[in-house]
């Protein structure tokens, strides 16, 4: 028989919710403070040297790459000069958001870094309640604990960058749809895909997950059985499940307008709604499409010929999509097809579109069920040492990269 909870319960389960978000909230903080010390004594011996930058000088440290074409959208808007690095490579959900701030703070550099932090915060919160809900206690525990101490997560506490943003719009747009809220999940969808080029795997994934809810449903039906204890659709009940699909679930597809709004924009305002893919193979980003981009000639080179710390730190992040790869069956068996479909894209993009595989150790952050996944694999080792290693090893690489990071070495 089925036993429901009754209002003591529903209480007890609110609190025990609100002490769990408190807890993650606040090591999440610690980790802000601590990597921040570390940024800071990586640039101590450092003077300002950008005239552009009016924040607390212990700021700077966080800005660094990437982040001067963010600030420099966000106060002057955007460009575009063909054949050459322009801003209409960056996206524009998050210098946008950062633009609205600033009319708060008054300072672009302020509003860009707690931008990140404040969205880094949220973005891990919502993923502890979602990993919460779907794994055992152990396995969710290391979920969390892998993304806070994953090498590359200290994009979440400070640097100018759009991934934490990003991320937060992908994990809501996938706890809103587990609400059924499909509307509200398409549009914060199309947030994801107003803000980075691997957002369409962000809509992807809505639509998939929605197909295979529709197949669990049917199932759950045909069986008179809870869903939970059905086993999951095989990926022909997804793709039968489309003559279920009613005029509500089509909400999900509002996860496109981002980026059909971005390349609008840029046809009526420039005259070329690609532009964003063109400037990518301009001089100095060398991200052009084409053999030398999808075998990785240059990495190959580097890793023979060096420079062979670049080659390190290219080799890492190449690692981290393998074993992200590795786990995507694992993502499937856990979560479905769903979920696994963002993995998937979201990892496949950047993999393919880079030439040395530099800045992939990022994606691989925010393809939040790998993440989980991961968690899940260390928590059900035999051999208990496995967890606390690996989750040393990433606390020490996250410490060391953040640092590199601080000091002006490009890790990701």
């Amino acid at each position: 028989m089925t036993q429901h909870a009754t209002p003591a319960d529903a209480s007890v389960g609110r609190g025990s919710d609100r002490r769990y978000v408190w807890a993650v909230a606040g090591v999440f903080t610690g980790l802000v403070v601590a990597l921040s010390m570390v940024v800071a004594l990586a640039t101590r011996a450092q003077r300002r040297t950008d005239p552009e930058l009016a924040g607390p000088a212990w700021l700077d440290g966080w800005f660094q790459y990437d982040s001067a074409w963010y600030l420099g959208i966000a106060r002057n808007g955007y460009f575009y000069s063909p054949g050459q690095q322009s801003p209409v490579a960056f996206f524009p959900a998050y210098p946008m958001s950062v633009r609205g701030l600033t009319e708060v703070l008054g300072d672009e550099q302020v509003a860009g870094q707690l931008l990140t932090v404040l969205c880094g915060l949220a973005a891990v919160v919502l993923f502890a309640l979602w990993v919460r809900r779907r794994l055992p206690r152990r396995s969710a525990f290391m979920a969390v604990a892998a993304v806070l101490l994953y090498p590359y997560a200290f994009f979440l506490y400070g640097p100018m960058y759009a991934d934490a943003l990003f991320m937060l719009s992908a994990v809501a747009a996938f706890v809103l749809l587990e609400r059924r809220w499909y509307l509200a999940a398409g549009i914060a969808g199309a947030v994801a895909t107003a803000g980075r080029p691997v957002g369409v795997a962000v809509a992807v994934g809505l639509v998939v997950r929605t197909l295979e809810m529709l197949a669990e449903d049917r199932r759950a039906r045909r069986d008179a059985a809870e869903t939970d204890d059905a086993p999951r659709p095989g990926w022909r009940d997804v793709v039968a499940a489309v003559r279920d699909v009613r005029p509500r679930h089509l909400g999900v597809l509002a996860s496109g307008l981002g980026l059909a709004g971005w390349c609008v924009w840029l046809w009526v305002e420039f005259g070329h709604p690609l532009a964003f893919v063109e400037v990518e193979s301009a001089p100095g980003w060398n991200q052009g499409v084409g053999p030398r981009t999808w075998f990785k000639v240059i990495f190959l080179g580097t890793l023979l010929k060096g420079p062979y710390d670049i080659a390190l730190l290219l080799t890492l992040q190449a690692v981290a999509c393998l074993c992200a790869v590795l786990l995507l069956r694992r993502v499937q068996r856990l979560f479905g097809w769903g979920y696994a479909a963002f993995a998937a894209v979201v990892l496949l993009i950047p993999i393919v579109g880079t030439k040395d595989f530099m800045g992939t150790g990022r994606y691989v952050l925010v393809a939040f069920p790998v993440m989980a996944a991961a968690g899940e694999f260390l928590a059900t080792r035999h051999q208990r040492w496995v967890a606390p290693v690996v989750l040393t090893v990433c606390a020490v690489l996250l410490t060391s990269l953040t640092f590199l990071f601080g000091r002006g070495v490009a890790v990701s």
